[in-house]
């Protein structure tokens, strides 16, 4: 299946891992870095600010990418990707400079502001409903096992070896930059009215029309409330197993609740990596729609079990349960959200369907409080409500969907 997608997916899935490779032993420890230096509160405010920069810059470069074209828009984010790495190398060759490093970190939430959005695009652009699920089921992999290898990679070198981490992020945007540029082309040409496009009235009229899709408001609502369950675990599940957890001994090992929840969500992405591309030849040819609400089920279940249990038998179980729901929605939902999306907006829906991550963070946020107040039982009770709220929201947004072609049919 790998040798029939089209180039553009095999270089995109290519280039995103070898950034995520590197870029995961760095930003990771952003948030150390800024503490250590500039103070907690301070830390706090400026990752917050880089935080609505990226929300603003994916929301323009949605817009971009339909109106200047794909390729064009990416390469001008991976031209500001490079500049943002080397700034920040810069600023740390003769010792910490926080305020470059800051500055170079803005540079880089609007350069992926401008690159996802129109790699997404892309992806949609050549892709089919044959292959979306079986090529969404491999970026899922890519990105887990890049992540997973470039933590561990970081978490041992981020404190004596923070240059070097940066010389290589400079480094492989270089390799990214030119493999985009060799291999991509472009999949939708630059609108006739591109200029006049780029206005703010044009983009607040694309964006209109965007929250005025019922069935695609609806389907964002859904995926908003399944993420918000995945977000509770650096929250409540790591507050609950580190102030609940027994700690045990296991061959000369202590075994303490931080320590649990770092071995469950080893458990998780190695799970993932190893069964991603069996679970995909499953899925491939197959009706999206019932592996994906199974897959909703599973995980609402297996975070309601973190949520609820400090015992480590169960954890795991739950941990393997919502593994295989991961594995199962996250590559159906995907190819499904691409039938939701007008082939002229393409940039603008999915820079827009890419702030359920950022929405779902601050709901789940409150999973701390709530958490204190209701307890565990009643913190998973909500999981499970959310998961199914997040399915039913799903399948009237599909329904909708299906009901408006044949009323245009």
């Amino acid at each position: 299946m790998w040798r029939t997608l089209h180039p553009n997916v095999k270089t995109r899935i290519t280039t995103s891992f070898l950034s995520r490779v590197v870029g995961s032993m760095v930003f990771p420890f952003m948030a150390i870095y800024f503490t250590t230096h500039l103070g907690a509160a301070l830390a706090g405010t400026l990752l917050l600010a880089a935080g609505i920069v990226q929300f603003l810059a994916g929301l323009y470069g949605g817009a971009l990418a339909d109106a200047l074209g794909r390729r064009r828009t990416l390469l001008t984010g991976e031209g500001l990707k490079l500049l943002a790495f080397t700034l920040m190398l810069l600023g740390n060759l003769h010792g910490p400079n926080p305020w470059l490093t800051f500055a170079a970190l803005l540079l880089v939430n609007v350069s992926g502001g401008l690159i996802n959005p129109a790699a997404e695009a892309m992806l949609v652009d050549v892709s089919t409903p044959d292959t979306r699920t079986f090529m969404y089921a491999v970026n899922y992999w890519a990105v887990n096992l890049s992540i997973l290898i470039g933590t561990l990679i970081g978490g041992w070198l981020y404190h004596d070896h923070f240059t070097l981490l940066l010389a290589l992020l400079v480094g492989m945007s270089v390799l990214t930059a030119a493999l985009c540029f060799a291999l991509m082309t472009e999949t939708r040409a630059a609108s006739p009215t591109a200029r006049a496009d780029l206005g703010l009235t044009p983009l607040l009229r694309s964006y209109a029309q965007v929250i005025t899709d019922r069935p695609f408001l609806l389907f964002v609502l859904g995926g908003i409330l399944i993420l918000s369950i995945e977000f509770t675990r650096t929250n409540h599940i790591a507050v609950h197993l580190a102030q609940n957890f027994p700690h045990a001994d296991w061959h000369g090992l202590t075994l303490d609740g931080v320590r649990a929840a770092s071995v469950l969500t080893a458990i998780n992405t190695l799970l993932i990596v190893a069964l991603t591309a069996p679970v995909a030849r499953w899925l491939t040819g197959r009706d999206p729609h019932r592996p994906m609400h199974a897959g909703f089920a599973l995980f609402a279940i297996g975070f309601a079990g973190l949520a609820y249990s400090t015992h480590l038998p169960t954890l795991i179980a739950a941990s393997v349960i919502l593994s295989i729901g991961e594995l199962l929605y996250v590559p159906t939902r995907q190819a499904l959200l691409s039938d939701l999306i007008p082939e002229e907006r393409r940039g603008a829906y999915l820079a827009t369907h890419g702030q359920v991550f950022t929405i779902s963070k601050w709901i789940a946020a409150l999973g701390l409080p709530v958490g204190a107040a209701i307890g565990g039982a009643g913190m998973a009770a909500a999981l499970l409500l959310l998961g199914a709220l997040g399915s039913l929201l799903t399948a009237l947004a599909l329904r909708r969907t299906v009901g408006e072609r044949m009323a245009r049919a």
